[in-house]
C-alpha cells in the first residue's frame, strides 16, 4: 500500500511548508524509500506560465515542459531528482478537467457539483502519482482558513477514509511569533490554526514549529495540554542559515522515524547525510568568498529587492560554491539603471557578472551595456537564456558593426534581426497563439569537440548521467530526439539535456557572420526539418564568457551542480 503525507500551513502563507515538504522528502529517501511531492495550488490560473515573477516568484520548469510553482524547484533540488508536471496541480486545472468531463456527457446526465466532484478529482490525481511511489508527500498551499483550500483539505481527509488511518498522515507547518514589545514566543496562533484544520475533520499527527528561535519545551507542553497532541510529535524549525540544513535539523529530531513509525513503516536502511552535512558545512563556512552581480528585470518591485524572481539561479550559485568550497555574495543589480559610462563604472568591483532570462523590452539597453563591458574588460560572464540572445546582440553590434542589431522582440523592424521568430514560429503564431511557439522543457544540444562547454560538462559528470536520460527517451520514441540527434548518439558524440523556457531564437542567418569575427556557437540542436537552433556559445580568448540559449539553473542541486555555474566560479576566484 502506497503512503501519503499532507503538509498543510497555518497562521501566514510563505511559512515554509515547500521546505519542509523537501526536507522530509530528503530524509525519508535517506532511509531507501522511493519518494516524490506533489504541489495543490489553490488559484485558477491553470499553471504558472501566466505569473508574474514579481507577484509570484519564479516560474520552474519540468523536464516534460511542464511551468510550474517554484516551489517544485526546492523539491528536486533536495531529492535529486526529476519531477514531472503531474505532481503540480492547481484548482483551475481541476475544475477545467470537471467542467470538460461534463461538456463531454462522461457524468450520464448527473448533477455536477462543487462536492463530491471537485474533490474526486484531486483524490484521482493524488492516486495517479502515489501508484508509481512508496511515499507521496502533498504540500497544500496557501494556509488554513483559506476558502481556495478547502476541497483539497476535503480530499486529504477523503483519502485517510479511503486508504486507511495508516497509510495516510496530516502535518501541519505553523509561526510562533516573538513580538518584540512582549519578549515571548506565543502559542494561541498556532493553536487556533490546529482548532481551524480540526473543523475539516483533520487531527495533525504532527507539528512543525516555524520561529526565529527554536521551540523550547515550555511552549510544546502548552500546545500539548491545550489541543491534545503529544509533544513529542511537536518539532522545531527555527531561523537557519541555509535552507539546506533543514533536513539535517529535523534529523536530529528523528522526524523520519517518527512519521515512518505512524505509517507502520520500517527504515530499509540507515540514513546517511554525511555528504550533505559536508556540503551544508562549506555554505555556512566557505574557504573563499567572491563577489557576483546579476543583472535583471525582475529583481525590484516598488521599494523592495527581489530574489525569488531568480531563485533557481541564486541557488545554482550555492551549489556551485559548495562544490569547490566558495561563499557568493550576490549583488541584485537593476538593468535600467545602466546607461552611461559612471554606472558602468559600479561593475568593476565584481568577480563575476550573470544576466539571466526574461521577457520584453525594460532594461534591454542596459542588459547590452552590462554584456559589452564584461566581454571588453574580460570579467567572467554567464548568460542565461536572453542572456545568451543579448549577448550575440552585443557581439553583432560592436564587433561585427551590424549598427541596430537587435531581438525583433524588441525591435520588430530592426535591419539586423540577430533574434527572431523562426518562419515555422510566425506560421504557428497565426494558427494557434502564442502557446505553440514556445519552447518549453527538456531539449538535447549536441556539444562542440574542443570547446569549453564540452570541458566543463565532462569534468562535471553530467555526459554519463544525461546518456542514461538519453537511453529512456530512445524506448520512448521521443519527440525531442529528432533524426540528427539519434544520429549523434549513435556515434557517441557528446550530448546533453538541459530545460528551455522561450519564443525567440538565435537567427540562423547571421551565424557564419557572427563566427567569422570570433564567437563559437558551441552547442547545437537541429530539429526534425532541419533547423539549426544554438544552445551554447562562448569566446574562446576570454577569461570566461559563457552563454546558453537554456536555463541550467533548473538542473542545478546540491549533490549535483550545473556544470557552467562550476566553471563560471572557478573562473571569478
Amino acid at each position: 500500500m502506497q503512503k501519503i503525507v499532507f503538509v498543510s500551513g497555518g497562521v501566514i502563507s510563505g511559512v515554509g511548508k515547500g521546505i519542509v515538504s523537501a526536507s522530509l522528502g530528503k530524509i525519508l529517501s535517506e532511509y531507501g524509500y522511493n519518494v516524490t511531492i506533489m504541489k495543490a495550488d489553490p488559484y485558477f490560473n491553470f499553471d504558472a506560465g501566466t505569473l508574474r515573477p514579481t507577484e509570484h516568484g519564479e516560474v520552474w520548469v519540468t523536464d516534460d515542459g511542464g511551468e510550474i510553482d517554484q516551489d517544485l524547484g526546492n523539491y528536486e533540488r533536495f531529492l535529486n531528482k526529476n519531477i514531472p508536471q503531474k505532481n503540480n496541480m492547481t484548482s483551475g486545472q481541476i475544475y477545467k478537467a470537471v467542467i470538460d468531463r461534463e461538456r463531454a456527457g462522461q457524468y450520464l446526465g448527473k448533477t455536477v457539483q462543487f462536492f463530491p466532484h471537485i474533490p474526486q478529482e484531486i483524490a484521482h490525481r493524488i492516486k495517479s502519482v502515489a501508484k508509481k511511489n512508496e511515499i507521496t508527500i502533498i504540500e497544500i498551499g496557501g494556509m488554513v482558513g483559506d476558502y481556495e483550500n478547502v476541497p483539497f483539505l476535503f480530499a486529504s481527509k477523503a483519502l485517510e477514509r479511503e486508504l486507511g488511518f495508516d497509510n495516510v498522515a496530516h502535518i501541519l507547518v505553523t509561526y510562533l511569533p516573538i513580538p518584540e514589545h512582549i519578549g515571548e514566543m506565543k502559542t494561541r496562533p498556532t493553536r487556533r490554526a490546529i482548532r481551524m484544520l480540526r473543523q475539516e475533520g483533520i487531527f495533525p499527527d504532527f507539528i512543525i514549529c516555524r520561529a526565529e528561535r527554536s521551540v523550547d519545551e515550555e511552549r510544546k507542553k502548552k500546545i500539548d495540554v491545550l489541543v491534545h497532541i503529544t509533544s513529542k510529535n511537536i518539532l522545531s524549525a527555527p531561523n537557519l542559515e541555509t535552507i539546506y540544513e533543514v533536513p539535517l535539523y529535523l534529523h536530529k529530531q528523528n522526524f523520519g522515524k517518527k512519521l515512518m513509525k505512524r505509517l507502520q513503516l520500517e527504515p530499509k536502511k540507515e540514513a546517511d547525510l554525511f555528504s550533505w552535512k559536508k556540503k551544508v558545512g562549506r555554505i555556512k563556512k566557505p574557504k573563499q568568498k567572491i563577489h557576483v552581480a546579476i543583472c535583471g528585470k525582475y529583481v525590484a518591485t516598488g521599494d523592495y529587492d527581489l530574489s525569488d524572481s531568480y531563485v533557481s539561479v541564486r541557488e545554482a550559485l550555492i551549489h556551485a560554491g559548495a562544490e569547490i568550497d566558495v561563499g557568493v555574495d550576490i549583488s541584485w543589480l537593476r538593468a535600467k539603471e545602466f546607461q552611461s559610462a559612471d554606472e558602468l563604472d559600479r561593475l568593476k568591483k565584481f568577480d563575476g557578472i550573470i544576466v539571466p532570462g526574461g521577457f520584453g523590452v525594460q532594461g534591454i539597453e542596459g542588459k547590452i551595456n552590462v554584456i559589452n563591458f564584461a566581454r571588453k574588460n574580460n570579467i567572467p560572464y554567464l548568460g542565461l537564456c536572453y542572456g545568451m540572445q543579448l549577448a550575440c546582440v552585443e557581439f553583432a553590434r560592436n564587433v561585427c558593426g551590424m549598427k541596430g542589431a537587435h531581438s525583433t522582440e524588441v525591435d520588430p523592424k530592426t535591419k539586423f534581426p540577430i533574434v527572431d521568430f523562426l518562419p515555422e514560429q510566425k506560421a504557428t503564431l497565426e494558427q494557434e497563439g502564442y502557446g505553440g511557439t514556445m519552447r518549453l522543457g527538456g531539449y538535447p544540444a549536441v556539444l562542440k569537440d574542443g570547446s569549453k562547454i564540452l570541458q566543463l560538462y565532462k569534468e562535471n559528470g553530467r555526459l554519463k548521467e544525461d546518456a542514461k536520460i538519453f537511453q529512456r527517451l530512445l524506448r520512448k520514441k521521443d519527440v525531442r530526439l529528432t533524426p540528427s540527434v539519434i544520429d549523434a548518439l549513435k556515434q557517441k558524440l557528446p550530448v546533453v539535456i538541459e530545460r528551455h523556457r522561450h519564443r525567440y531564437e538565435l537567427n540562423p542567418e547571421f551565424i557564419e557572420k557572427l563566427e567569422q569575427k570570433g564567437l563559437v556557437f558551441s552547442g547545437k540542436y537541429v530539429r526534425g526539418d532541419g533547423t539549426q537552433l544554438m544552445e551554447f556559445i562562448e569566446l574562446p580568448e576570454h577569461k570566461f564568457f559563457v552563454a546558453t540559449q537554456a536555463h541550467p539553473e533548473f538542473k542545478s542541486r546540491l549533490e549535483s551542480p550545473s556544470p557552467l555555474f562550476c566553471g563560471f566560479l572557478k573562473a571569478c576566484l
